[in-house]
């Protein structure tokens, strides 16, 4: 029977018999707290608390947060608000500052307290999107789904040009050619992207056999899909070496008088096009000393492969450009928006448990899935607590980061300044590397509050429900949330995944040895539609999984709060040994003959 046919009776006693059925060790769940509380100086590393065998759920309070969260839901207001009425969040634009405004006007108003924006610092250049438009003029006429790419600038009016194709470039010398040749121009810049005839079909669901995948450990270390990419130095010194060659080839194509560039987009097909930091001139286009010098767009996929097979067949071009974009500062402040839930225990309200994501998104959609919708869930989780007046015992914090699709900025400079450092390389070509993937060399430098915070919360994964979480390889967390998520498989919620991932703001929190935690979500068409494009909107959400998700996590950040002791940690990092490490063992070959 669905839950609409359900009468509040019917509901009540299905969730009373589900709660009861669990597993016998649920059966021994009690309120009554079973080891002394934490002492006030927060984590031990040295004598670390023991953890209960059975954690002491609050199943009514369990129940509570499904009714409010399920049956009084305001997400999709949320989510119309942020999407609808702001629009996209450019870290440093206009709308960032409004929807960092607005985030802590709605924390305020649902009952938080201090809610409040703290600076991370200066981020660099303020930029919006106006219009952009791009038409074909000759050999036919045509209208292309196109986009300014972040911090371009404005082409002043619109104009009209002949169009000239330019291959892919490794380096410097490749320009050489291309000198006296491009004046008065628009730059076809990139081979053709290849679109598969068949493509898969966008709208996915992990089932059972998927996330048996992703619970089971992988041995060869392969855990791309989680986003966890090598932390070899030299890996990341040459990509950006490639990167920031992108910079080179702009000022090139500036100092040649060429009139605009019109790229490819690496989003797929079917109209969709991704704007984004690999569209991007360069990956410091948003600091005063790397503004670019010339207009660039990028163009959906279709479009650019008929203009280049076109040229390529000698047929000359000509595109009607019109770039309106408008520069509104140099020196653009960042912010996170941060709010609490006051903690009640004496001992333990000094304690915080954080949940969040990051405010942040790229300009071609709204920002909906990436990553409104982990805020909105947040934000939610939050409107849930305050609605049902809880009293708990840590403080509950919400923290909205701010750029972190230039490299962690809100979450990263959050971090810095409550919990710790850790020290990077200095080298030149290191310098190349942005600081979120920059060579670790230690030490780690700790404040007296990263002793204090129980553990993080993320969601950056789309709107999808939550299925599982990641451990994040902290083996002593396994028991605790499978306890936790026995009354929740209902819900969708099955598996807890030793695996660790990687790639949003949590990863920043794990760096400094605080529990950061990204939750295993439903893929629906996040990766293959919407992150990053056009089609990041409030029509690629679903309601029913984003009320989903903000129970399960209100559940997680709750248990948390309530808890005796704090969540366990791993052992701190040491990254002035990751260098060690990755070497070889010497002498191990016999015979070898040193060089």
């Amino acid at each position: 029977m669905s839950r609409k046919c359900m009468s509040k009776k019917l509901a009540t006693i299905a969730l009373s018999s589900l709660l009861l059925s669990s597993s016998c060790l649920l059966a021994q769940v009690t309120k009554n707290k079973t080891s002394a509380p934490s002492q006030p100086h927060g984590y031990d590393y040295e004598h670390p608390e023991a953890q209960p065998a059975v954690e002491a759920l609050d199943l009514n309070m369990y129940f509570r947060i499904r009714k409010e969260g399920l049956d009084h839901s305001h997400i999709m207001e949320y989510a119309s608000g942020l999407f609808d009425g702001i629009g996209p969040r450019l870290t440093g634009s206009p709308n960032m500052a409004k929807a960092n405004a607005w985030t802590r006007d709605q924390l305020t108003a649902m009952g938080c307290s201090n809610a409040h924006l703290e600076s991370w610092g200066e981020f660099g250049l303020g930029w919006r999107q106006i219009s952009t438009s791009v038409d074909m003029a000759a050999p036919d006429t045509a209208v292309f789904i196109a986009q300014a790419t972040p911090w371009s600038p404005a082409t002043n009016g619109a104009v009209t040009a002949d169009v000239i194709a330019m291959s892919s470039l490794k380096d410097e010398k490749d320009l050489d050619k291309w000198k006296g040749k491009l004046a008065g121009k628009i730059v076809l810049l990139g081979n053709p992207p290849a679109i598969k005839p068949d493509p898969e079909p966008m709208l996915q669901h992990y089932d059972e056999k998927k996330l048996g995948q992703i619970y089971d450990y992988p041995l060869d270390g392969d855990m791309q899909e989680q986003h966890v990419y090598t932390d070899d130095p030299q890996f990341w010194a040459k990509v950006f070496k490639q990167v920031n060659f992108r910079e080179k080839i702009s000022r090139f194509l500036a100092d040649e008088h060429a009139v605009a560039i019109l790229l490819s987009s690496y989003g797929g097909d079917g109209g969709i096009i991704k704007d984004d930091n690999n569209e991007a001139m360069g990956q410091r286009v948003y600091m005063p000393d790397h503004k670019q010098p010339i207009p660039s767009v990028v163009l959906a996929n279709e479009a650019f492969g008929r203009i280049s097979r076109l040229l390529e067949k000698n047929v000359p071009v000509q595109v009607a450009l019109n770039v309106n974009t408008q520069f509104t500062g140099d020196h653009e402040q960042g912010h996170d928006t941060i709010a609490e839930i006051p903690g009640t225990d004496p001992l333990l309200k000094d304690e915080v448990v954080m949940v969040g994501g990051h405010l942040d998104s790229w300009p071609a959609g709204t920002g909906a899935t990436d990553d409104g919708a982990g805020a909105i869930i947040a934000m939610e989780v939050m409107r849930i607590l305050t609605a049902l007046h809880v009293q708990p015992r840590r403080t509950i914090r919400i923290g909205l980061w701010s750029g972190e699709e230039q490299g962690y900025m809100g979450s990263l400079g959050y971090v810095a300044n409550h919990f710790g450092t850790v020290g990077l390389s200095t080298s030149p070509e290191q310098l190349e590397v942005p600081e979120f993937l920059r060579q670790q060399v230690g030490p780690l430098k700790l404040k007296p509050e990263q002793a204090r915070i129980s553990g993080y919360f993320n969601l950056d994964n789309g709107g999808g429900k939550l299925l599982d979480i990641f451990a994040q390889e902290n083996a002593a967390i396994v028991p605790i949330f499978q306890q936790w998520i026995a009354p929740l498989k209902d819900l969708g919620v099955t598996t807890i995944s030793l695996r660790r991932t990687s790639g949003t703001d949590h990863d920043v929190f794990d760096e400094v040895g605080v529990p950061g935690f990204q939750f295993i979500q439903d893929p629906r068409d996040y990766e293959t539609r919407s992150v990053h494009t056009n089609q990041d909107v409030y029509e690629r959400l679903s309601p029913t999984d984003l009320k989903q998700a903000a129970v399960v996590e209100a559940i997680f950040v709750y248990n948390t709060a309530m808890r005796d002791q704090m969540l366990p940690r791993k052992p701190l990092p040491h990254p002035e040994n990751f260098d060690r490490e990755r070497q070889p063992l010497k002498d191990a070959m016999p015979g070898a003959v040193t060089k």
